[in-house]
């Protein structure tokens, strides 16, 4: 990788962060109706899953260019922590606020908390990516001693299960509490939250344990799976909310549920990249980061047609503006995932 196209990597998640908060922002300033109060907090700080795309992405170009320093190593994970913190404790205020388009919003950016928690961590887990290429080419799988303890693999690992443990019991509890409808799309958008930070499991345990030389090939089939399993679930539970609540107010989540599963399969590239190239040449890996960009061109168009259609149905207000941000998710993982395909394939 050379540094001009390390800039460009670097640059699209920075991009794709100001769009979303720059967006975010423009819709709540527009007006104060129950749609831009759902949607604007939201979009907003999708930005802050962005900045932390972004702290993974600078923390492997900065290894293969030679520019990684101590500093970066603790500053760059840091950052995607601190605003996933940031993020969590605004929509704790939000939540408060009375009406149920901030009660939704304010749930769903905790959950975009959560998510950007998961993102740190895959960052913190790629501060020795120069080392998977390495362990590849090993004959066994003994474990490298510059790479992360079994303990550090277990820290990792078990922070991304424990936000997303979190995350799924954020999900039924909001189920369990009322049959009111603001209780109800919050669990729902929260349902497919938690199917994005399950997938970021498989992401970090991967990095982590190639890190350290002992990912096995059982585990390829396992976390490639785990992934396109989580995308699928919350594809299906989007389906079903469109065509079971078909005509009713809330149908309209299940676009966003949608958008979700389209992230989790986003999400899957990285992870299927990494089983591929594992002890292995993929003649195909080039060819892998073609899936964020389709995934977030389906988030653009789906939400072409959702615009088209909340002028004669104001429910679609919301999925319509969301899935923009979900489109710009899915581009900057199109960056992230051509940063490893460069950093680790082994052309044939």
């Amino acid at each position: 990788m050379n540094y001009g196209i390390s800039v460009l990597f670097r640059a699209i998640p920075l991009v794709m962060a100001a769009f979303c908060f720059s967006y975010g922002a423009y819709i709540l300033a527009a007006g104060n109706d129950l749609s831009r109060l759902t949607a604007g907090p939201v979009i907003f700080f999708l930005g802050s899953i962005c900045v932390a795309l972004y702290t993974t992405a600078s923390t492997i170009i900065r290894q293969l260019i030679g520019t990684y320093t101590t500093a970066a190593k603790y500053i760059l994970p840091m950052i995607g922590y601190a605003f996933a913190l940031m993020t969590i404790i605004c929509g704790l205020f939000i939540i408060p606020t009375g009406d149920p388009g901030s009660y939704v919003a304010g749930h769903v950016v905790c959950g975009l908390g959560l998510i950007t928690t998961c993102v740190a961590t895959a960052a913190t887990s790629s501060t020795r990516f120069v080392l998977i290429p390495r362990n590849s080419e090993k004959p066994d799988f003994s474990p490298n001693p510059a790479g992360f303890s079994a303990n550090q693999v277990q820290v990792l690992t078990g922070l991304a299960v424990l936000v997303s443990a979190i995350a799924w019991i954020w999900c039924i509890c909001l189920f369990a509490v009322s049959n009111s409808p603001k209780h109800f799309v919050a669990g729902s958008v929260m349902l497919g939250i938690a199917c994005v930070c399950t997938s970021l499991i498989a992401l970090v345990a991967s990095i982590a344990r190639q890190v350290r030389g002992t990912y096995s090939m059982r585990e390829r089939g396992m976390w490639m799976g785990l992934v396109l399993l989580m995308g699928a679930v919350a594809f299906v539970f989007g389906l079903v909310m469109i065509f079971v609540h078909w005509g009713e107010t809330v149908n309209f989540v299940g676009f966003v549920l949608i958008g979700l599963a389209l992230i989790c399969w986003s999400i899957s590239s990285k992870v299927i990249l990494l089983a591929k190239i594992w002890h292995n040449t993929f003649k195909l890996a080039s060819r892998i980061p073609i899936i964020p960009v389709v995934t977030a061109l389906a988030c653009l168009f789906l939400g072409a047609f959702l615009f088209e259609e909340a002028l004669f149905k104001a429910k679609y207000f919301v999925p319509a503006r969301v899935l923009m941000g979900f489109g710009a998710i899915c581009f900057t993982l199109f960056s992230i995932v051509s940063i490893l395909e460069s950093g680790t394939s082994k052309k044939a």
